[in-house]
């Protein structure tokens, strides 16, 4: 076992080095001869850029879906929408970003352009805009209002764009489309000063010819680079990553030294396809993966989640409970990622009472729970922690020191009791960030042993808590009473059936994992019926937006509660074109 300790020199861009080897930044290339162990040892070396460290540290940053969704009550838009259904009542950005200040945040980004297309810049590359909406007698400009409360608050300030667009007649003619997005891109980055994370994903379609789009990634990403140097490029982009999920949770073995090949280069499907591994793949660092990989990229985690079910605002969800925020708070800024959590604004244009109180609540947790650090004498040496006094502690945070490198891949945490040392938590990778809980003891002083590094560990912070979580709480979303329902599916349809008649509030889909996810319903009808012969269709966003890569169970409330002995969803689109539906679980809610 190796003891916690360092002693390199202090990193400056890629002049330093490790006993005299350069260190690589943000990739690291392996000759085809090396060896299994000399690429672990090249591994270690791999480092974060400055803009990718500033970004790291941020540790909490926020997400505003916010365009024509918020007043159709819709997920996804079609792109169909009348420009004049945006017409925010009282939006207010600065409301927006001192709200977030005040809750902790340091960078937000917004939707400037969502799947259904509409700009909430009066962009010159299309009609669909705000330019085309009665807010603000179409003179509004919903980026330049945040840009200037952001310089107000001092926030950072990140952008949205997508790239898939359902309303623009030239997607699916990729040369054409590809020059739109383009000159919105170059809108984006020349007109509204500094910005601090581009993020988008690699949402794509067919366009109205039939053709599917193919974006010139390479070329987005040479005008990101020209325009906005200093901001990380993410989730398509090689700074940050999409940690594969949308609820909240990061791996528990989360590299930033990753296999995984960004998908903004041509070569990415192959090389992943090679590997076996995509952005969902439980490893995407291990020794194993190293071994079969021909290179490495410094390629953080972004935990993306909303704080209501759904990511637009819509006024039947509520947020979820302080002790949900809390979880996920552990389970993402505790797992070496950065937490985007997303607060939607609502019809009025700001955001909503409930959401401000919860986004509070989560403030004074973290400050509660993570300000008083019981260690006050660190031997970095022997890997011995020690405190004023006894005291009960059930929490300990890691950090690495990245600037050197992600190295550690396996340690334990023991604890000095009156009986001795005692085994009270071990991980696996820790990077910028791992926070481990675990059963209260009283001691003074934590060790931590490393079981496994790729050289030597380089730790930056070790911190000991008591922390207490937040009651169980019973959020107002959770009035639903969730009841397996019998079901039956045949060929594009699924049909529950209740014993007898109840008032149904909406249901719960879950796809099925098995197959690559085949069967799963992207497009539905949903209907409802007494006597499974007469059916009366219910009013739904009739589609599950991102399940394509969210795959994960997919909660419909209905605007109302139905009465009704049975429940029908009839697929008008199976993910992949199929004929066929499945699933892995299908319950109905009934209100309690």
């Amino acid at each position: 076992m190796l003891l916690a300790t360092c002693a390199l020199p202090t990193f400056n861009a890629l002049a330093q080095s490790d006993g005299g080897s350069a260190f690589y930044e943000k990739v690291v290339e392996f000759p085809k001869e090396a060896t299994v162990e000399e690429k672990i040892e090249m591994a270690s070396r791999l480092v974060p850029s400055q803009n990718q460290m500033e970004w790291q540290n941020l540790g909490l940053t926020a997400f505003l879906h916010f365009g024509v969704n918020t007043f159709t009550d819709r997920e996804w838009g079609d792109g169909s929408e009348d420009p004049a259904v945006f017409n925010p009542t009282a939006l207010d950005a600065e409301q927006w970003v001192k709200t977030l200040k005040d809750a902790g945040f340091r960078l937000v980004i917004l939707t400037a352009k969502h799947h259904d297309g509409f700009c909430l810049w009066p962009t010159k590359t299309t009609g669909h805009s705000v330019a085309a909406s009665p807010w603000r007698n179409g003179k509004g400009d919903v980026v330049a209002e945040l840009r200037k409360a952001c310089d107000k608050y001092g926030m950072k300030l990140g952008l949205y764009l997508s790239p898939w667009d359902r309303n623009s007649p030239k997607y699916g003619d990729s040369p054409a489309y590809n020059d739109q997005f383009v000159a919105q891109l170059t809108e984006l980055l020349t007109n509204y000063g500094k910005i601090d994370e581009v993020w988008f994903d690699g949402a794509c379609a067919e366009g109205p010819n039939g053709k599917r789009q193919e974006y010139d990634w390479l070329r987005f990403r040479k005008v990101m680079e020209t325009l906005q140097p200093d901001a990380v490029l993410a989730i398509t982009g090689d700074d940050v990553r999409w940690v594969g999920n949308e609820g909240g949770v990061g791996r528990e073995t989360e590299w930033s030294a990753t296999a995984l090949t960004p998908s903004i280069f041509p070569e990415s499907e192959a090389s992943n396809s090679n590997l076996g591994i995509n952005a969902m793949s439980e490893d995407i660092g291990s020794r194993q993966l190293v071994a079969k990989a021909d290179r490495l990229y410094w390629w953080p985690s972004e935990v993306d989640v909303s704080i209501r079910p759904g990511w637009f605002y819509h006024e039947n969800e509520k947020p979820h409970s302080l002790r949900k925020l809390a979880e996920i708070y552990l389970a993402s800024v505790g797992r070496n990622a950065v937490l985007l959590l997303n607060i939607p604004p609502d019809r009025r244009g700001l955001i909503h009472e409930s959401d401000a109180k919860r986004l509070m609540q989560l403030r004074h947790w973290v400050d509660d729970n993570f300000s008083n650090n019981l260690v006050v004498r660190s031997d970095k040496a022997t890997g011995i922690y020690r405190f004023q006094a006894p005291a009960a502690v059930n929490c300990v945070s890691v950090s690495e020191d990245i600037t050197k490198g992600q190295r550690i891949e396996s340690f334990e945490v023991f604890a000095r009791t009156t009986d001795g040392w005692k085994k009270v938590s071990h991980g696996t990778t820790v990077g910028n960030k791992r926070i481990l809980t675990f059963d209260t003891v009283t001691a003074d002083a934590l060790m931590l042993v490393i079981d496994s590094s790729r050289g030597k560990a380089c730790i930056k912070d070790v911190e000991a808590y008591n922390i207490t979580l937040p009651e169980e709480d019973t959020a107002p979303e959770d009035r639903y009473s969730e009841i397996a329902a019998h079901y039956s599916i045949s060929g594009m349809t699924l049909t529950a059936e209740l014993p007898e008649s109840k008032p149904v509030a909406g249901f719960i889909y879950t796809p099925s994992l098995k197959d690559n996810k085949a069967g799963t319903i992207f497009h539905y009808r949903a209907e409802a019926s007494a006597d499974g012969l007469h059916w009366t269709e219910i009013p739904t966003s009739g589609e599950f937006s991102n399940i394509v890569n969210n795959p994960v169970p997919q909660r419909v409330v209905f605007g109302r509660p139905i009465e009704a002995k049975f429940i029908r969803l009839t697929a008008t689109e199976e993910i992949n074109s199929r004929d066929f539906i499945t699933a892995g679980d299908f319950q109905l809610l009934l209100e309690k």
